[in-house]
Order: structure tokens, then C-alpha cells, then sequence
């Protein structure tokens, strides 16, 4: 059999597969979750219920056997790719078309009297079918040529996609719509021009000798000041852990990451006893230097201190990978010129991270923007547009309309900060990273640039160190707010009591079904949010297919939108038909997957921007597929990328809150919607125990998916302590 018969007969045998499913979610398979009132069909599929007189399924029943008759005529053919698409289409119009309580338009109900008792939301059969459209698109899609005919690289630019369109852009879309909604309920452009310039959005007063500034200037500044910081202190903590023979980095490298695996609430509560009023640092420094107490952490101050401790470790992360990619021959080769290691530092090796600072800049600037919980509990009066948008939902007047309108302003502060970077790395090269072998041995950091690294690193670690202090203390004392240092260990009773019982072992505690539920759905949602993420960023970078640009900027969009938006969107987005999920634990899988995806993405792309195409190049000229090469090349190369991608969203999953407080409910409740109750109602020592807790749990986590990543394998030498090893 000829390579051209091989790869028809493995077309053919995709084709028949992608059909069979569309006729299994058709014919046999619940089309709803449940079926609609007065409806008793043979069968809960499609077809059954479109026999019972729900005439609006038939066009989707119908669409399969005129797939298999297109495919049997031109699997390639313009009309097969439009019919598919076509069956898409009208899967998602039907399910619009009638929802929970009736018809949407009235011709529906006339020509379809059944559609007066509506239907609920999607089944299994309902998502099954769209799969199976999407499949068959895809699959046409790369017979005609698309992504270089690569049927793995083409579907998953059709999945993603789609997956971006129905839980980025649908829900953002609802909300965004909301912007122009008049207090009278109808569409008018008005009252998007009120809100969106009204005076206390934009002004400047702050610079002029004024009290405050607009929220956006104020959270504009707090991003800008939050994202410097923390891209310096994430570099120099790279460059210490790379390029220097510190004896006690692995004791550095977990230090640094402490601060991302606690949530923010209780940071913000060791900030308030270490820095408050009545804080250890406040009343030491009134007694000794005869300072007054003051509310200074309130505010810009307090909100900088706490994002800077909580997003360094992103930054750090994506450093680190990009340190230990670069070439050491270059460094070698610049010393051997003659070049100093100050000016081989700047010539050559600062260029070199530029992927990644641009990376790390981006990451931390979007994090300070979209961050809720820091500004909730050390804001003050110094507003952003995180806090402005939580209780315009959820204060006394409730705004759709002005939350729909800032969240707009947000997400164009972030485009604006996506096209900069773009901008300052422009079209230059940072390969480094290639086939041909690589024996370089890395240039330790010149003197004068490791006292500075370590001068910015020592009083971040101090600070650190002190902030889990508080935290470790507040959970096994009395009440650390007040300083009733009284050691107990009745607060970890409360949260986690449990004993052996007739039946086994029965937990008791308050906080058992919300670590449960947190640990499931972050399991399940990190290796999802990697995946999809390292998948972008490899068809971003290695594929060329039309929309490129688009396709990279709808994966950037769930980051831009605060949590608190994100969190409403999907309540508004998947509370009824077509797509009801909400108060499920898949809601606050698909929330995580898609709020957390770019930073895989990002780190990915910084990845990808170092490694020569020529080694996937080599083994797709030896026969290899698109899924192979990326599992057997690409991946390996990428691991601190996966690294980073796994640790940030399994902790993120088990830290977030500002979305998860409108996705949890009582069956499906999350940690830190437990540790907010706790804050709230004043009980500052049994949320820092929970917290205690969580922490060493994500400890152990993180430890074991190191273990399973493992370390990237390049065939350097490395020196320690003046021995050098050979390549590995």
C-alpha cells in the first residue's frame, strides 16, 4: 500500500469513527439531562423525542444520514465541511431555540405545540453530538489543507476553539451585553457612556494634591508597581537558584514558593497583626522609636505588600525555565572573545530573557489586576476595579450594568498591556535551545550583580518568613488578633475532628466536605488547565493556520476578566438551558481550566521561543505524527513550562475565591469560600488553621508532581562547588 492509500484508509477509518459517534449520541444516548415535562418517548435520545412530537430535534436527527451520504460522496468536498458545520449550528439553535420554560420565539410554539412545556439542559447525547460535529469539521478541515493537513493540530485548533467560545466568549459576551442595559431594561449606547465616564472612574486627583484617584488610575498604579516588583524579585531568585553555587537553593526554591500556595484572606490577616494598629512591628516600633500607630497598611501600601508576597512565585517559575534554557555556549563563547561576565551578562544573556520577563511582567501585571482578595482585606479606601465590581453584584444596588462596564475597562487594560509586550519583543530570534549538542557549561552571576540579587532577595525572604510565622502561631494559639498566644489545638478540632467509629473511619469536622471537594476538583482540573495550555501554546507557536492572532488572543481573554466577573458571567451564562452546570462540580472544573490556561499558555510560548523548530522538524520527517512529536519531543523540553503550569493551577484551583463564591453550593462547597465565612464572622484563628492545613497539603502536592515531571534532561555539565560533572 502506497503513503498516499495509508493515509486515505486512515482518513476513511477517522470519518466512519467521528460518524458513529454522531449516530450513538443521536439514536441512542439522553439528549437533556432530564427529561421535559409530559414527555414519556421510547428512547431519551433525540430521535426518540423528536417522534414524540418534539418536531424541532428532527434537523439534527436528519443531519446524520446526510453526512454519511456527503462523506461517501467527497470527504474533502466543500459540501460535506458546510453540512457539518451546518449540524453544529443547529444543535446550538435548538437548544436556544426552546428553553426551560417555553419557546424564546413565538413561531417555534406555534409550529411545535410540545415546545410549550420547553426542555431542560444539554445531555449526554446534546454534547456527545456537538463533539461529533466538531470531529467531522475538523477532519474535513485538514483534508482540505488546513494546519499543513496535520489532523491532530487541526482538531485541536477546532476543540479549542470551540471550548473557548462556549466558556470564554458566551459568558463574557452575556455580560458584556448587560453594559448597555438601561435601568428601564431595554438596549441603549446612554447608559454605557455614563458609566463608562463618570467622574469617579477616571480621575486624577491623586497626583494634583487631591485625596484619591479614579479607580482604574488607582488600579493601573497598584498593577504597574506590583507587576516591576515582582518581575525584579522573581529574576533575582532565578538567577540565585541557576547561576550561583548557594548551598541551600531547593530550601530557596520552596521558600519562594510558600506565598502562592496560601490564601489570600489569611496573608492578608498576618499583614493586619504583624502591621495594623495593634500589629507585633507597629507596637515594637512605638515602644522603641516612639513611633504612633497608624493605619498606613491600609491602602496602596497594604495591597502592594501582600501581591508582591503572593505573585513573585509566578514570576520566579517562569524565570527559573528560562534561565536554565539558555545556551552556555554563547556565554563561553563571550568570554572567550574576551568579554568580561558583567558585559556577557547584558550582552548576551540579558537579551536572552526577554521572553520571559515580558512573560513574568504580563502574568504578575493581569494577576494585581484581577485580584480580589488582597484589596477586600487591606483596601481601605484605596478602591480598584476588582473591589468596585464585587459589591457593584453583590452590594445593596445591585449593577449588572456598571460591573458588565468596568470589567470592559479592565479587559482593555490588559490588551493594551498584551500589545506592549508584543511590541518590545518584536520580531528577534531567542532560540537557543536546538538539536546539535550542548556541552556549555553555565556562566556563574558576576559579583556585583549576585550582591545585588541577593540584596533584593534577603528582605523579601525576611518578610516571608515573617507572614508564616504568624500564620503557623495563629492556628494553634487562643486568638492571634488579640494576642492570647494561649497554646490550643481546639480550632483544628473544630475544622478536622474525626474518629474511628463502628464503621470505620467518620470525620466530624466543619471543613472536611470543602477539602474534600477542594482536592477533587483541583486534581482533575491542573492536569486539564496544563494540557490544554501547552497544546495552545505549541499550535500558537509551531503552527501556521488562519486566525492565528485571534485564536492567541481568545485564550488571553478568561485572565483579563476578574474572578468576581468570571464568577457572575458563569452564573448567568449556565444557569439555564442550553448549558445548566451551575451548582455542579463541573462548573468549577470548567472555571479553573479557563481562568488559569494562560499561564501554561504563557509559559509555554516562553518555552517554545527558545527551542529550534528543526528538532520536531526531523521527526516528522521521520514518519512521526503531530501528536507524537509533541509528546515525544516537544513535551520533554517543555517541562519546566508543564511544571509551572501543573503547580499554579492545582494551587490556584485550591485557593481561589473570588469566582468560586458565586459557583459553590452546599453539596459542592470550596475551601476558601469556607475560610471567607470564617473571616467574616471574626474567627481569624480557625480560618489561619484551615489555611495551615490547606498549605501543608499543597506541600506534599507539589512535591509529588515535581517527582512525576520531572527534570528537563539537556546534556549539560554542571558545576558545584568546583567540580564539574559531565553531561548527563
Amino acid at each position: 500500500m502506497t503513503p498516499d492509500e495509508l493515509r486515505a484508509s486512515r482518513a476513511a477509518r477517522e470519518r466512519l469513527a467521528w460518524l458513529a459517534l454522531l449516530a450513538l449520541a443521536v439514536l441512542v444516548l439522553p439528549w437533556h439531562q432530564s427529561l421535559p415535562q409530559g414527555a414519556t418517548p421510547l428512547l431519551p435520545s433525540a430521535l426518540g423525542l423528536a417522534l414524540e412530537g418534539r418536531g424541532w430535534l428532527w434537523p439534527v436527527v436528519l443531519a446524520l444520514p446526510v453526512l454519511i451520504w456527503a462523506g461517501m460522496r467527497d470527504a474533502a468536498g466543500r459540501l460535506f465541511l458546510g453540512l457539518a458545520l451546518a449540524g453544529f449550528g443547529l444543535l446550538v439553535a435548538q437548544g436556544f431555540a426552546v428553553g426551560l420554560r417555553g419557546p424564546q420565539v413565538g413561531w417555534i410554539g406555534t409550529l411545535f405545540p410540545a415546545a410549550g412545556s420547553g426542555q431542560t439542559g444539554f445531555g449526554w447525547g446534546a454534547f456527545t453530538a456537538g463533539i461529533a460535529f466538531l470531529g467531522l469539521t475538523a477532519h474535513c478541515l485538514a483534508l482540505r489543507g488546513f494546519c499543513r493537513g496535520d489532523r491532530f493540530a487541526g482538531g485541536s485548533v477546532v476543540f479549542i476553539v470551540a471550548l473557548l467560545s462556549l466558556f470564554v466568549f458566551f459568558p463574557i459576551l452575556k455580560l458584556a451585553l448587560a453594559a448597555f442595559v438601561g435601568p428601564d431594561g431595554e438596549i441603549a449606547l446612554g447608559p454605557f457612556l455614563n458609566r463608562l465616564f463618570a467622574p469617579d472612574i477616571w480621575r486624577l486627583d491623586c497626583f494634583t494634591g487631591g485625596r484619591r484617584c479614579g479607580v482604574v488610575i488607582n488600579s493601573l498604579v497598584l498593577g504597574l508597581l506590583a507587576a516591576t516588583i515582582c518581575t525584579a524579585l522573581g529574576l533575582a531568585l532565578a538567577l540565585i537558584v541557576a547561576r550561583t553555587s548557594f548551598r541551600f537553593k531547593q530550601t530557596l526554591r520552596a521558600l519562594s514558593i510558600l506565598p502562592i500556595i496560601t490564601p489570600p484572606f489569611v496573608v492578608g490577616v498576618a499583614i493586619i497583626v504583624l502591621f495594623g494598629r495593634t500589629g507585633l512591628v507597629t507596637q515594637f516600633g512605638a515602644e522603641v522609636f516612639d513611633v504612633r500607630p497608624t493605619r498606613w497598611v491600609y491602602g496602596l501600601t497594604g495591597i502592594l505588600m501582600a501581591q508582591v508576597l503572593a505573585f513573585t512565585p509566578i514570576t520566579f517559575l517562569v524565570m527559573l525555565g528560562t534561565v536554565e534554557a539558555i545556551n552556555p555556549t554563547l556565554e563561553e563563547a563571550s568570554q572567550t572573545l574576551g568579554a568580561g561576565p558583567v558585559k556577557t551578562f547584558f550582552k548576551i544573556t540579558w537579551p536572552l530573557l526577554r521572553p520571559g520577563i515580558a512573560a513574568a511582567f504580563l502574568l504578575a501585571f493581569i494577576e494585581s489586576l484581577a485580584d480580589f482578595g488582597n484589596p477586600i482585606v487591606l483596601g481601605g479606601g484605596y478602591e480598584v476595579l476588582s473591589t468596585r465590581i464585587f459589591f457593584a453584584v453583590v452590594g445593596a444596588r445591585y449593577d449588572l450594568g456598571n460591573a458588565a462596564t468596568l470589567a470592559m475597562i479592565l479587559l482593555t487594560l490588559t490588551l493594551v498591556a498584551f500589545w506592549l509586550q508584543n511590541r518590545w519583543l518584536g520580531r528577534k530570534s531567542y532560540v537557543t535551545v536546538t538539536g546539535k549538542s550542548d556541552a556549555g557549561l553555565a556562566s556563574t552571576l558576576p559579583f556585583g550583580l549576585k550582591g545585588v540579587a541577593w540584596a533584593v532577595v534577603i528582605p523579601f525572604v525576611t518578610f516571608t518568613l515573617g507572614v508564616y510565622l504568624i500564620v503557623l502561631l495563629g492556628g494553634f494559639v487562643q486568638d492571634i488578633g488579640r494576642w492570647d498566644l494561649t497554646p490550643t489545638f481546639a480550632h483544628l478540632r473544630t475544622a478536622f475532628a474525626f474518629e474511628m467509629g463502628l464503621t470505620g473511619l467518620e470525620f466530624y469536622g466543619s471543613a472536611w466536605n470543602s477539602m474534600q471537594t477542594t482536592l477533587l476538583v483541583s486534581a482533575i482540573a491542573a492536569p486539564l488547565t496544563t494540557l490544554i495550555g501547552i497544546l495552545t501554546a505549541w499550535l500558537v507557536s509551531r503552527q501556521d493556520f488562519k486566525g492565528r492572532n485571534a485564536f492567541e488572543f481568545g485564550t488571553m481573554l478568561s485572565f483579563a476578566i476578574p474572578g468576581t466577573v468570571v464568577g457572575v458571567s458563569y452564573v448567568a451564562a449556565f444557569n439555564v438551558p442550553p448549558v445548566d452546570i451551575t451548582g455542579t462540580a463541573a462548573i468549577l472544573v470548567i472555571c479553573f481550566v479557563f481562568r488559569n490556561m494562560p499561564v501554561g499558555m504563557r509559559a509555554g510560548l516562553a518555552a517554545f521561543a527558545q527551542i529550534d523548530r528543526s528538532m520536531e522538524e526531523a521527526s516528522q520527517t521521520m514518519g512521526a505524527s503531530g501528536a507524537t512529536t509533541l509528546r515525544r519531543v516537544v513535551v520533554p523540553l517543555v517541562k519546566p513550562a508543564v511544571f509551572t503550569a501543573l503547580v499554579y493551577s492545582f494551587v490556584t484551583a485550591m485557593t481561589a475565591v473570588s469566582a468560586v463564591i458565586f459557583l459553590v453550593s452546599a453539596r459542592h462547597n470550596m475551601a476558601t469560600a469556607y475560610i471567607m465565612g470564617r473571616v467574616e464572622a471574626g474567627e481569624y484563628a480557625l480560618a489561619i488553621t484551615y489555611s495551615t492545613v490547606l498549605m501543608i497539603v499543597m506541600i506534599v502536592c507539589i512535591l509529588l508532581i515535581q517527582f512525576l515531571v520531572g527534570a528537563r534532561k539537556l546534556g549539560r555539565r554542571r558545576e558545584f562547588q568546583g567540580q564539574v560533572t559531565p553531561a548527563e
